[in-house]
Order: structure tokens, then sequence, then C-alpha cells
């Protein structure tokens, strides 16, 4: 059977019971395969799409590398009965079977559930799987409120496979349960019984029993009066007698869950791992003797953010089933591709299809380019040094040693956007007569929360090929009345007393500052104190951020616009570091409007642009209305979309922009933000501060209407000189 990469199936029973008998490994075939690798099976969050059964790999234990791109390997709205799954956990069997439990749980619907999930597998890619309702089971459980975390051990006494877990009933606490499963693992067959029996009768979870010189160490999160952590009990019978003993194994302060313990191959070493669910990370410790844990954190990697998951390992002939199945590029035996031309951020990996693109920077010579993959010892690839990648893809072999071998065709292309190498927004470009070059001002992205608080100035001649002229503000060091969340920057060039003079505004904690330098590279000198920290009066909703400044070519006056929840266009002073009171205006576009004013003028028209929806959000867009007047009021046309999501490329939430007219010329750039591509999409909210900063061309039709831009990946070609 071909595995699927994205569609999942089920088989009957009856058909079950012919594909075990027909292809199950005994279990002297198991003990000959030395395993030499490592499986992890997690689950990643809370969110509908995180609970779901994911796979990595490792090769020593420590370094874990996601399969299938980090997606999901099974479906869980096909296995479960709520739709989503969580806490993985994994099995050899004694038959050489592999044996998985995972609790049926979708927390978007609450907390409670009745039921567990069990999958059976001859080969780790084609799963058997059945519902447990504990409460239609058992009469004697039909009340009950969680069944948490499930795990399985081979009874070797009574040749079972015995399921242990975690329930709660009505008035409880939370109590580590047994029960043996059926022998074809479809379901549970004997009545749960208490496992473990606690003093004081508290609550205990997330259970994980391993056997050592013929002692059960069974693990477990303990829920005390005054501490909660992990504690272990011992006893030389599996299913009665464990004796709690004394202080908590796990090596933190944090809050933690999820244990789990396996012993590294060819070693004396065991691995207890638990989850650090406040802090969004695990930890790894080392012992000999199951009674003294290490913290090992330095030495411990991966490319992903596991939850309460389990690790077993594996052999190399298993390994490389799982990669040939799911597809794998482990950065970190095989490193990403270490080219300084590569927009890192950027590389896209097709996991199912073995394909890779590699977008590099503008003048790269792609009939000589060598991607620099690097090996860690162990691991290869061919081919090396430089290749012609101008006619078509390279396959490139990459050879992981005991995890098995994958093969990727590489694709090398020339992409312009995004035109900034790393995570920015909000851009704001000015072109200086002082130099002759455009220089960009973007927000600096890829903080949590937008918690950034400093701003960095590019500058280019060409607007593909830009400079990184390093920080013109740091709120550290030159802001006195904000300390965080800069944002949204926009400049403009004056000449005053025959010289030019670069007036930066910003935002500052939902305040807008003004510097001001002599280069517009900076740095720049702020004025001490916010230009605006008030909103006008009758506005209560909405944040005083998003500055634009304009000088109307017309009057030769300018003005300063801002606003989220509202617009608001004021004229400034000859000084450029205040403004005229009088002249404030509450602007009236339509109900699209959310923030990032845009304004510029044009053959008689005075052009508005503004955002639509969330930066959080896909659907970011841009719109825009007329005026004659650069104070309002609006013509809105029929059409206003100015630049919106392209799904068939991968481009989400394009908006906050600004527009830039090359000196001399009716040739028009839209300056604007994205969603980091690839992997945007997929981050949720996050995407909104995981931007990137992109640049299209802009037209107009005869009657002055601009045509909606279609965001490119290939970006704009340079400005001739």
């Amino acid at each position: 059977m071909k595995p699927l990469q994205s569609t999942f199936f089920t088989i009957s029973v009856s058909l079950l019971l012919v594909f075990f008998s027909s292809c199950k490994p005994t279990q002297k075939t198991v003990e000959k395969e030395n395993t030499s690798a490592y499986l992890f099976v997690y689950f990643t969050g809370n969110a509908k799409t995180d609970e779901a059964i994911r796979f990595a790999l490792s090769k020593e234990g420590y370094n874990f590398y996601a399969l299938n791109d980090n997606k999901p390997v099974i479906a869980s709205e096909v296995i479960s009965t709520t739709g989503g799954v969580r806490d993985p956990h994994i099995l050899r069997g004694a038959d050489g079977v592999f044996y998985m439990t995972v609790t049926d749980l979708q927390t978007a619907n609450g907390w409670e559930n009745q039921a567990m999930v069990l999958l059976k597998s001859t080969d780790l890619v084609h799963w058997i799987s059945s519902k447990v309702d504990i409460s239609k089971t058992f009469e004697g459980f039909k009340d009950v409120k969680r069944v948490w975390a499930p795990q399985t051990i081979y009874d070797a006494k009574v040749k079972k496979y015995m399921v242990y877990f975690s329930m709660l009933q009505p008035g409880g606490t939370d109590i580590v349960y047994y029960a043996y499963a059926n022998k074809d693992f479809t379901a549970l067959e004997t009545e749960p019984k208490q496992l473990f029996f606690n003093s004081g009768n508290r609550s205990c979870i997330d259970a994980d029993i391993i056997e050592k010189d013929g002692k059960f160490h069974l693990f477990m999160k303990t829920e005390d009066e005054k501490d909660k952590g992990i504690k272990v009990a011992i006893s030389d019978k599996l299913t009665s007698g464990y004796v709690l003993q004394d202080g908590y194994v796990d090596q933190t302060d944090e809050s933690v869950e999820g244990s789990g313990v396996f012993k590294l191959n060819n070693s004396d070493t065991y691995i207890l791992m638990y989850d650090m669910y406040r802090k969004g990370k695990y930890q790894f410790t080392s012992s000999t003797d199951l009674k003294h844990f290490k913290v090992i954190d330095e030495n411990v990697s991966m490319n992903f953010h596991p939850r309460h998951g389990t690790v077993l390992p594996i052999t190399a002939d298993e390994a490389q089933r799982l990669i040939t199945a799911y597809g794998w590029f482990p950065n970190g035996e095989i490193s990403e591709a270490q080219s300084e031309v590569i927009k890192q951020n950027n590389v896209m990996v097709d996991f199912a299809n073995k394909k890779m693109l590699l977008p590099v920077k503008n003048g790269t010579d792609l009939t000589h380019f060598d991607p620099e993959f690097k090996t860690k010892p162990g691991a290869n690839v061919s081919p090396t040094g430089a290749q012609d990648f101008s006619q078509k893809a390279v396959q490139y072999d990459f050879d992981l040693g005991t995890l098995g071998k994958t093969t990727f065709d590489v694709k090398a292309e020339v992409r312009n956007n995004p035109s900034l190498v790393g995570y920015y927004a909000d851009p704001e470009i000015l072109f200086s007569h002082k130099d002759n070059r455009f220089h960009m001002y973007p927000t600096s992205d890829g903080f949590f929360e937008w918690s950034g608080d400093y701003f960095k100035s590019f500058s280019s001649t060409n607007l593909v090929d830009w400079t990184d002229d390093g920080v013109l503000l740091d709120f550290k060091k030159d802001v006195s009345w904000a300390n965080t969340k800069a944002w949204a920057p926009t400049a403009i060039e004056k000449k005053i007393d025959g010289k030019y003079k670069y007036f930066f505004y910003y935002t500052g904690e939902s305040k807008i500052g003004v510097a001001v330098s002599n280069n517009p590279q900076g740095p720049y000198n702020d004025i001490g104190k916010p230009l605006v920290s008030t909103k006008p009066n009758g506005i209560t909703r909405g944040q005083i951020i998003d500055p634009d400044v304009f000088t109307d070519p017309v009057s030769g006056k300018s003005y300063l616009y801002y606003g989220n929840g509202f617009m608001v266009g004021v004229e400034l002073n000859d000084d450029m570091i205040s403004v005229k009171e009088n002249t404030l205006t509450v602007l009236k576009p339509d109900g699209t409007f959310r923030e990032g004013t845009e304004v510029f003028y044009r053959k008689g028209k005075y052009y508005f642009l503004w955002s639509q929806d969330d930066t959080r959000s896909e659907n970011y867009r841009v719109r825009y209305a007329t005026s004659d007047s650069p104070l309002g009021a609006f013509t809105i046309p029929e059409n206003n979309l100015v630049i919106a999501k392209d799904p068939s490329q991968g481009i989400y939430g394009t908006g906050h922009n600004c527009v830039i007219q090359i000196p001399g010329t009716d040739e028009w750039y839209i300056v604007y933000h994205r969603f980091t591509i690839p992997k945007g999409i997929e981050m949720g909210r996050s995407a909104g501060y995981n931007r990137e900063v992109c640049i299209d061309r802009m037209y107009f039709d005869e009657a002055g209407n601009i045509i909606q831009v279609k965001p490119t990946l290939e970006g704009i070609q340079p400005l001739k000189q």
C-alpha cells in the first residue's frame, strides 16, 4: 500500500485481521534489528489544527526534525469522536507491532472528554484506529468527566497489552487507572481499576511506566496542595504496589506535564523529557539510575514546538520508511543552504513531491551557483560545488547515515520580493534629492505582539538592491517618552534655509513622535516629547498610530495623517515638529477603514489609501478614495481595491502600504507588507508580526483610477540607472 500524504483512510476489522496476520513481523526478527534512530510522536497546541498526531526523527535522541513539514500524519477528524487528539504514546509491542494511544479531545469544546483512541500499525505508516468511549463502555464510569493521556505497556505475565490513563469522576480527583486491551487492540476488555493510590487523594495525571532491573517506575505529574511536578512511584509488580518516592524528578521550577522516559540506543542512559507547557518548550534530562537527573538542554534541538509526546527507538529501515512516506529535509543534519544570496526565510520545501525552491537575490549567476549545503559528521550531500540552475532544477541526494536517504529536486530562482531580507512591515519610502537615493523606513518586525523598540534605514538607487544603513532611532537610547511598540514610521525631506532637513514621524506606545536629522539615513534626534498624544474630541475608540506625512505640491503646505479606527488630518507648522491645531480634521472614509493612511498627489487629484481588516488577517488589504483637497471630502470609486491576497501564489495579508513616484516620471510603485512566505499562512495570528516588505508596479487608467495591483513573488526589475 502506498501511503497517502493528505488523504487518510480506515480499514474494516475483518480486513485488519487479514492485514496483520499476513505481514506481522516476529519478535525474533525485531530483536535482530538494531535500533539506530528515534521517532518522536507529538501534538503541537490547543488550536484545532494543532490537536493532531505529528512525527519527527532523530539520529541520536537529542536533535529532532519534523516529518511531513510538521503537518499531521493522521487526520484527527477521521479517528476521533471530538475532532482532535492529544498526548500520543507509541509502543513497539512484544509481537513487533506498533501500538499508539491518544486522548480523544478537542479543547475548543472544553477540557472534558470521555474517550481515547487505540491505533495499531505494522509499519509506522498505515494505522488502524478504534474509538473507546469509557462512559458508554463501562457502567461504573458513565459520568466520567475526563479521560486523559492513555499509554500502553505489555504485561508479560498475562500476555496482554495494558492501557493506563487518568480519569476524573464527579466530585473526585484525577486518578491513574488501568485496563487490558482485547486481542485485536480495538477495545478495552476489562473494567478500569485504580493503578496508583496517592496519599491525600490528590490528583495524578500523565503517567508513564518504564521497567528497569525488574522494577516498574511510574512517572506522573502530581498536583499537591503546595507544589506540582513530576514524581516517581516504584513497584516490583506492574499492576499494584507502587510506592511514591520522595522529591520531584523534574529539574525546573516551571510548570510541567507530559513526562516521557526512553532509553538511548546502545547505552545505559535514560532520557526523561517533559513539557514545560507555559514556556512552550521541552526540557530534556539524563540519568543512569532513574533517580538522579541532569538537565541536558544544551544538547537538544527541535525545528518544531511539541506538546506532550513520546519517543520510540526505531531501526534504520523504519526511519527510511518514514522518510519515504512523509518527506523530510532535516535542517540540522543537512543544514539549510548557507549561501548568503539565498533569502532564507522564503526557502520553500515541498516534502510530498521532494522539491525545494531557493529564492536568491538580484544579480545571482544561476549558471554557476552553489547553495552551500552543509552537513554534520555522518551525513553527506551530492553534488557539491557550483551547479547550473539556469535551465532546470538540480537533483541533490542527501545521505543521512543511520536515518536513511532522501533526494530533492532543487530549483534556484531570482525573486525580488520580499525587497528586504528579514522581517519588516509598515514600509515608508522617500527619494532624497540630497544623495539621489531611495530610502526605506520600515517597522522592525518579528517581535512577539509587535514589541520592537527600534527603527532601521535602508537605501537603494534602483528599488531592488537595498543597503542596510543601520539603526536610525533606538527607543532605549534616543527616546525618553516611549520604551516599546515602535511602529509604522513615515518621513519627509524639506529644504529649509537652503539646506535639506529630514523629519521622521513614528508611533511609540500609541503616540506619535517626531525626530529630525540632516541626513536621510540618520541618525535622528527625537524632539523629547510626543507630537500627538490625545485623540480628537469625540473619538473614544481606536489608537493614535500609523502616521503619514505629505507635502501638497499645489500649496507647499505639509500635512500629518494618523489613526486606527479613525482618520485624522492636520496641517504642520513650518517647523515640521508642531501642528496647527485649528486645522485638525476628522476625515471620513467608508467603513472599510482600519489604519495605515497613505496620501499622494497625481494630476490634480489627492489619493487617500488605507488598510482594511487586521494585520493578522490573511484578508488585510488596501483600498482608496480621491479628493480635491488634502483634508477631504472623499470620492470613493465603485471598485476601490488597490491590492489584496493571491492564494494561488501563497500571498496573504497584503497591506499597510506607501506609494513612491519615480522623480520626473509618471511611474509609480506600491510598497507594502505581506505575511512571510511560505510559513506565514500557517502561523495563525503570529503571522501579523512576521511580515515582509514587497514592491510592485502600480498603474492608473485614463480616468485616474488605480488599477488593482496583482502582488507578485518575482517583484520588480531594477530601475535603470
